[in-house]
C-alpha cells in the first residue's frame, strides 16, 4: 500500500512514442512526473495511471483481458475507457487520459474527464434496501449500488462500533506497525453522509420479520425494507478451555481487535499464537516484526497443509522458523492458568500475550430465525438469492454453485465477499447477474506473498512448477486431471492466467 513517490518511469509520453516500440500488449511511460500505462485492446490504444488504487501494484505487470486491465498483486481488475475499479478488490477508479496519434506517433498529454461509471440499470427500483454487516459484503453492496446510480434508501446496519475498515491489513501491515490507521478505512468518515448511506454502528438486530418485510433491532425498533441483503459474516472460534476469557487472550477480527493485540504487544515479551491458520501465522508475523517471541500452538503436523498441501505446509513453517517462531506441532493448549499455557504434550509455555487463530463460524442465527434455507451456510442460488424472496446473502455465511469447482462451497475470502457484495447489489436493482468470479485470497508472510486462485477442497495431485524454496513457483491442484485451484509464490502473472483459464472453461 506504499505511496512513496519514485521518478517517473519509461519514455516522456508528452513526446511521444514511436508505433514500432509500442511492440506489446503495455508501455510504461510518464506524464510530467506521473506513471501512465498505455495499453494496446484489439485497434484501440488507451492510457491509465499505471497503479492499482487497492495496493499500488504495478498495473504494467498484469494481464489484458478484452477492454480491462487486471492487477498481478491482487487480481482488482479496471475498465480501460473510464478507469472504474470493475472487480474488488480495488474500489477506487483511474485516471484516463487522452491519447492522440500523429503519424506514426503516439501521445499523451493530458487527463480526460472522469467518465462516469458503468451503469447496466437499475432495471428495478426499490424505495428501501436494507443492509445486514459492516464488512466486505456489506459495504460492497452499499458502494456499488450508490455506483449504479440507485437514488433510493440504503440502511447498513452493523453491530461493529468502526466503519468498515480494510480487514486484511488487521493481520499484516497494521498489526506489524508498518501502516498507520488512517490507511484502514475503507472510505473517509463523511463518505457515507454524502453517498446517503444511513450506517448505523453499535447495532444490533434481533431478528428477521420476512412476513412484515422488516428488521427488528435490539431495542425493539423496525427498519422497513424492500430488498435485503444478509452479510453478517463470520465471528472467531473461541476455545473452550479454562482461562480463555482472560484479558490477555485475544481474536481477530475486528479493528478494535486489533488495537487491543497492538496494544498488549507494547509490553510484551513473549506471544502464543493458537491456531496454524492463515491468520494465525500472519498474527504471528506480524508480532516477530516487532520483536516479540512467538510460539505457534497448532494440531495439524504442517502448517496450512489443508489448503496448500504437504510441499507449501513445510515452505511455511521453515519461513517461519527461520524468522524466529517456534512451533509446537500436532499439539494444542489445554488450560491459560494466568500467563502459563498448559499444552496436552505436557509442556507449559509462559506468555504475556495470547491470539487464538483457530477459524471463524458464520453467523447465521439471523437467518435460521427468518426460516431462510440452510447448508452449513446460507443456501443462495447463482443470484445470490435465498430461499425466501427479496432476500440475498453475500460474504462468509454465503454457500453457492460454484460453476469452477461444479459445486456448492462457501469460502471465507475477502476479495469474494466484496465482488459478491457488488453482485448482490446489482441483483438487488433486478439485473439477474450470476456470480461466477473464481475465489481468490492472498496471505502475507515477511516478505513472501502467497496468491491462490480457485477453489479446491481435496485433490489427486498437485503439480509443482517451480521451486518452492526459492520462492518462484506455481502449484496447480487437480483432482482426475482438471486444475482446481493454483497457487503462486512470484509468479503473479501465471496466476492471473490461471484465473483467466477458470472463467473461460465455464464460459
Amino acid at each position: 500500500m506504499a505511496d512513496e513517490k519514485t521518478p517517473p518511469a519509461g519514455p516522456d509520453l508528452t513526446q511521444g512514442v514511436a508505433l514500432s516500440d509500442f511492440t506489446g500488449e503495455t508501455l510504461l511511460g510518464h506524464v510530467g512526473d506521473e506513471d501512465v500505462l498505455l495499453v494496446r485492446a484489439g485497434p484501440d490504444i488507451f492510457a491509465i495511471d499505471a497503479h492499482c488504487s487497492h495496493y499500488h501494484g504495478p498495473l504494467a505487470e498484469g494481464l489484458v483481458v478484452g477492454e480491462s486491465v487486471r492487477c498481478p498483486w491482487h487480481h482488482a481488475c479496471f475498465d480501460l475507457r473510464s478507469g472504474e475499479a470493475a472487480r474488488a478488490p480495488a474500489l477506487n477508479p483511474l485516471q484516463v487520459w487522452q491519447v492522440a496519434r500523429t503519424g506514426d506517433r503516439i501521445f499523451v498529454k493530458q487527463k480526460r474527464e472522469q467518465p462516469k461509471p458503468r451503469i447496466t440499470g437499475p432495471i428495478d427500483t426499490p424505495d428501501r434496501i436494507v443492509i445486514i454487516g459492516g464488512g466486505a459484503a456489506g459495504f460492497a453492496a452499499a458502494e456499488m449500488l450508490r455506483r449504479q446510480d440507485y437514488r433510493g434508501s440504503i440502511v447498513m446496519l452493523s453491530n461493529d462500533a468502526a466503519a468498515p475498515v480494510d480487514r486484511p491489513n488487521l493481520s499484516k501491515d497494521y498489526l506489524a506497525g508498518s501502516a498507520p490507521e488512517d490507511w484502514l478505512p475503507l472510505r473517509p468518515d463523511d463518505y457515507y453522509a454524502n453517498a446517503a448511506i444511513d450506517l448505523r454502528l453499535n447495532t444490533e438486530v434481533a431478528s428477521i420479520d420476512t412476513a412484515a418485510r422488516s428488521v427488528v433491532l435490539s431495542g425493539g425498533a423496525a427498519v422497513p425494507y424492500d430488498r435485503l441483503l444478509l452479510a453478517t459474516g463470520a465471528e472467531p472460534v473461541r476455545l473452550p478451555i479454562p482461562g480463555a476469557g482472560q484479558p490477555h487472550v485475544h481474536v481477530l477480527r475486528s479493528l478494535a481487535d486489533c488495537r487491543a493485540i497492538i496494544e498488549a504487544a507494547k509490553g510484551a515479551r513473549r506471544a502464543i499464537v493458537i491456531g496454524g491458520s492463515f491468520i494465525g501465522l500472519e498474527v504471528a508475523a506480524a508480532l516477530r516484526a516487532r520483536e516479540i517471541e512467538v510460539h505457534v500452538v497448532c494440531l495439524e503436523q504442517r502448517p496450512m497443509e489443508r489448503v496448500l498441501g504437504p510441499a507449501m505446509g513445510d515452505f511455511v513453517r521453515a519461513l517461519h522458523e527461520q524468522h524466529g517462531v517456534v512451533f509446537h506441532l500436532g499439539d494444542t493448549v489445554t488450560a491459560i492458568d494466568g500467563q502459563r499455557a498448559a499444552l496436552k504434550s505436557g509442556v507449559v509455555l509462559e506468555a504475556d500475550l495470547v491470539v487464538v487463530g483457530v477459524g471463524v463460524r458464520p453467523r447465521l442465527a439471523l437467518a435460521e430465525q427468518a426460516g431462510l434455507a440452510l447448508d452449513r451456510g446460507i443456501s443462495v442460488n447463482a443470484c445470490l438469492e435465498t430461499s425466501v424472496a427479496d432476500i440475498y446473502a453475500a460474504g462468509d455465511i454465503a454457500r453457492w454453485p460454484d460453476p469452477h469447482s461444479k459445486d456448492n462451497i462457501r469460502v471465507e475470502h475477502w476479495v469474494v465477499a466484496e465482488r459478491q457484495g457488488q453482485t448482490a447489489a446489482r441483483n438487488m436493482l433486478g439485473q439477474r447477474e450470476p456470480f461466477d468470479a473464481v475465489p481468490f485470497f492472498w496471505s502475507q508472510h515477511y516478505d513472501v506473498p502467497i496468491n491462490y486462485v480457485g477453489h479446491a477442497e481435496a485433490w489427486d495431485e498437485i503439480a509443482i512448477d517451480g521451486d518452492i524454496a526459492a520462492k518462484d513457483c506455481l502449484l496447480r491442484y487437480k483432482s482426475k486431471g482438471r486444475v482446481l485451484a493454483v497457487a503462486s509464490i512470484y509468479r503473479d502473472l501465471e496466476n492471473l492466467k490461471a484465473e483467466l483459464e477458470m472463467e473461460r472453461a465455464t464460459s
